[in-house]
């Protein structure tokens, strides 16, 4: 049985990023700054208690007879309880002999086009470790990109301002960056496993280092990205918000309604029509919370009973880079026109430079992880090398055809110059012919 590091990870961050905020919240009620405190407070808060509704309603113990894990939840103390729970599983797993077991089938990677099933005894133990890890995976999602991820936008837009950086708030921003790069990996070992459920599934340390610096270079440089252009254009900046929030809000609503499928109810037995609308509310909001600030690897479908798609679309992943990188270079060319004093000692060109290199990194690990590192990259039908391959040739066949084309058409401009003037000529030089035979008769 494994030993539950990412329980324990996400109750790290949790503890950890809680209690920095409210230090840092007391700095701002000392030094009289009331709306940086009641940010800092309600971005500290309200994932607080969403990450104890999604334990809950994960556990269903809503609908149990736990009066004290509820009233531990109301006191924002389930993680602890949780994870000490998590511990005691794990030890006593191993000292008692369960007398109920189910078997699950997992097929291996395949290894010279051949791919094995096997089979696997699973406790109850051990299947109540799995449910506390997908709990706190939500969780950790959740309190990354709806709590950490505005959060540290807002403590480096107050750094940037006050022109000066506390030691609290800059350890308060590596906690933040922490969780959301966490909460990032989650994303994606949660896709890979999702796609790829009927297979055995391990994911090396290297695979690991390689999302982390993917994830971390694009979230960075996405953050401070959006800090410069606010601190030059505050009112801009709720047009970019609102327009990146709802175009990735409604985009599976918009795919939903396209379908013409009918509405999914089979989400939870004890939810109602709008508990069910409430929950995909929530759902496609946690969803455009995490492509406002990196690329999200699940991908919403409300007409597929599971809700998530399992097909890896290489095509969306492409535009969606594109389009970041174009929108960053934007953001950053209008912080440079409209760059104030508090910019002087900084020298723009080289700030930029390093924020585009800093995006460019990101999509380089991206590449080396889906080339190198993926577990499952032996069941991909191309591979990237192979897919920039075919690009490169698209683009080399399309050059071709346009100088090809460009020399026929320079060919067909010559020889109907060419027509035109041998007429002339003719018209102007007569037949020796004819002259002569005029010749001859005057003589005669």
């Amino acid at each position: 049985m494994k030993f539950p590091a990412s329980v324990l990870a996400s109750v790290f961050l949790f503890i950890a990023e809680t209690t920095a905020a409210l230090y840092l919240s007391s700095t701002y009620q000392s030094g009289g700054d009331r709306n940086w405190q009641t940010l800092t407070l309600l971005f500290s808060l309200m994932p607080c208690v969403l990450v104890q509704l999604t334990l809950l309603l994960v556990h269903r113990d809503l609908s149990r007879d736990r009066p004290l894990v509820l009233l531990l939840h109301l006191l924002q103390l389930g993680p602890l309880f949780r994870c000490f729970e998590v511990f005691c599983i794990y030890c006593q797993s191993g000292h008692t002999e369960e007398p109920y077991v189910s078997i699950t089938k997992k097929r291996q990677m395949p290894k010279n086009g051949l791919s094995e099933e096997i089979e696997k005894e699973v406790g109850q133990a051990e299947g109540k470790l799995f449910t506390h890890r997908s709990a706190f995976s939500r969780a950790s999602v959740i309190q990354a990109f709806l709590g950490s991820a505005p959060q540290l936008t807002l403590q480096l837009y107050i750094s940037v301002l006050q022109q000066k950086v506390q030691v609290g708030r800059c350890i308060f921003m590596a906690l933040s960056l922490l969780s959301i790069v966490y909460g990032a990996l989650r994303c994606n070992i949660l896709a890979i496993k999702i796609k790829y459920d009927e297979y055995e599934v391990k994911v090396k340390p290297l695979a690991y280092v390689c999302i982390f610096l993917w994830r971390s270079f694009e979230i960075a440089t996405r953050v401070i990205v959006l800090v410069l252009f606010t601190s030059v254009l505050k009112s801009w900046v709720v047009l970019v918000i609102l327009v990146n929030f709802f175009s990735f809000f409604l985009y599976p609503w918009i795919l939903f309604w396209f379908s013409g499928s009918p509405f999914p109810e089979n989400i939870e037995k004890a939810f109602s029509r709008v508990g069910t609308t409430i929950a995909l509310c929530f759902l496609t909001l946690l969803y455009a919370g995490i492509n406002m600030f990196c690329w999200s690897a699940v991908q919403l479908k409300l007409d597929n009973p599971e809700l998530i798609s399992k097909s890896q679309n290489w095509y969306r992943l492409l535009i969606y880079y594109m389009l970041r990188f174009i929108e960053n270079s934007i953001l950053l060319l209008l912080w440079y026109f409209f760059k104030t004093d508090i910019y002087m000692y900084v020298c723009a060109p080289l700030m930029i430079l390093q924020l585009l290199i800093g995006y460019c990194a990101a999509i380089l690990f991206m590449l080396i992880f889906y080339q190198f590192f993926h577990p499952c990259k032996k069941l991909f039908s191309t591979s990237v090398s192979e897919s920039f391959q075919a690009w490169l040739g698209c683009i080399c066949w399309a050059c071709r055809q346009e100088k090809s084309s460009e020399s026929v058409g320079k060919t067909e401009v010559k020889s109907s110059t060419y027509q035109d003037e041998t007429p002339s000529s003719s018209k102007m030089s007569p037949d020796p012919t004819q002259t002569l035979s005029v010749d001859d008769t005057c003589s005669a």
